[in-house]
């Protein structure tokens, strides 16, 4: 990549270190890893402008898949070539693939015993914590103008009232986005105060809006070939499985249905999980509904993206359809998180080059303007719907408050904004607290 600037490069070491770290540290969902993205490539180490980072993200909101780790295969493809790429979306995945395993293991040995639910009830409430500052920080780069509170709001009525798809909001906030670029460009100009930002030096930024990146060369061939490539390294694992492994039936509906999650389901974790668990409780039989609601939990308390719930979906498909076996729970949680994330790379290395083609286009970043805006209510549905549960466990009343999670939201709040406390310190002061209290 050439940059217009003399700025120095980011060293590739630098960068597997921040991927490695981020692979462990990245709580809070989607939010949370868009916000430390952010706050470390863009703000600390200045890596990646501003402007370039919200462009990509908003492109990746309209791709099916998980965009925290399609922005972070982005990124690293931009700052590092392919191998940055790779690198970026594995370990941003890797982590909490091996943390879900360990605690899927743990869930089927010890899942009735009073310190483990002890531990994850502690956490809950720092997790929704995490989620508030994460909200904070993309609100208030994301809502430029009262149009942009607005698409906000009307994104929160439209989903916390009346329950809309992802789907739906993000097509309303492009076609609202479209009106007001077309006939009502001028008060795009009028900013509301919300936000606080200053002009930046897009020069003081390696990869900045006057970049060429990486992509923008890309011809059809080469996207036909970066297909065949995927292609094949599907059928990898599937063929594997076909000439090895024991009724391979399952292991084909397994395969096929989260392939097709994957390709087919657009609108982040929250509109991919409730189809995962209702299929696979109710159509499928592969896990009961008890199990599906410990399998949210427990995805709560690893890092990286809450789809990885899937993987656990695998494990104890295969764990309950093999009569308890581990090693076939074991490969069926691999091969879940292999199929649910492989798409990812395809999306980003094939579909970079739009990327960089609507980049500078003042029409479309104006509209994808409005998709994050919308994104901004949906996430402030997120943090009501899982703060619910926690601050009211026995029903939304005056009476079934949990003062204690209350309060601890509240101290881990403090010291996340006040004091700067590192995640991980909360993480472990939570689950201190979830084993004295609960």
């Amino acid at each position: 990549m050439m940059s217009s600037f003399e700025h120095k490069p980011p060293i590739f070491k630098d960068a597997l270190k921040f991927w490695f770290k981020l692979g462990w540290i990245s709580f809070g969902g989607t939010v949370g890893h868009i916000n430390i993205m952010h706050d470390e490539m863009v703000t600390k180490r200045k890596w990646i402008s501003s402007s370039r980072f919200f462009h990509a993200l908003s492109l990746c909101m309209l791709l099916p898949g998980p965009e925290a780790q399609q922005l972070a295969i982005y990124i690293g493809w931009q700052l590092h070539g392919l191998k940055g790429g790779l690198i970026a979306g594995i370990l941003f995945v890797l982590p909490s693939m091996f943390i879900l395993l360990l605690l899927s293991v743990f869930y089927v040995y010890f899942g009735n015993q009073p310190w483990m639910f002890a531990m994850f009830n502690g956490f809950k409430p720092a997790v929704i914590a995490i989620i508030i500052v994460a909200l904070l920080g993309i609100g208030n780069k994301a809502l430029h103008t009262s149009l942009h509170v607005l698409v906000a709001f009307l994104a929160f009525i439209c989903i916390f009232f009346f329950n809309l798809s992802m789907l739906m909001i993000i097509t309303g906030a492009i076609l609202w986005g479209i009106v007001v670029w077309k006939f009502l460009p001028g008060l795009l100009d009028k900013k509301n105060g919300v936000n606080k930002e200053t002009t930046v030096d897009e020069r003081a930024y390696y990869f900045n809006k006057n970049s060429i990146a990486l992509g923008s060369d890309t011809t059809i061939k080469k996207s036909v070939r970066s297909t065949i490539v995927f292609i094949l390294l599907w059928l990898i694992p599937i063929t594997a499985f076909y000439f090895f492994a024991v009724d391979f039936s399952f292991w084909k509906q397994l395969s096929l249905f989260f392939t097709q999650t994957a390709l087919f389901t657009i609108g982040g974790s929250y509109t991919v999980l409730p189809y995962v668990a209702q299929f696979s409780v109710t159509k499928l039989n592969w896990l009961s509904k008890m199990q599906m609601i410990d399998g949210f939990a427990l995805a709560e308390t690893t890092p990286g993206p809450l789809i990885i719930v899937v993987s656990y979906v695998g494990f104890m498909a295969a764990y309950n359809h093999f009569s308890g076996s581990m090693l076939m729970g074991a490969g069926a949680l691999l091969l879940t998180t292999f199929l649910t994330f492989l798409p990812s790379f395809l999306f980003i290395f094939v579909g970079g080059p739009i990327i960089e083609r609507t980049h500078g286009n003042k029409a479309i970043g104006s509209i994808l303007g409005f998709v994050t805006a919308a994104v901004v209510g949906v996430i402030l549905n997120l943090t009501l719907f899982l703060g619910r549960d926690v601050v009211f466990p026995k029903g939304v009343s005056i009476h079934s408050i949990d003062f204690y999670a209350l309060g601890w939201i509240a101290f881990s709040l403090i010291l996340m904004k006040k004091f700067k406390l590192n995640v991980l310190y909360i993480i472990g002061l939570s689950l201190i607290f979830g084993l004295i209290h609960y």
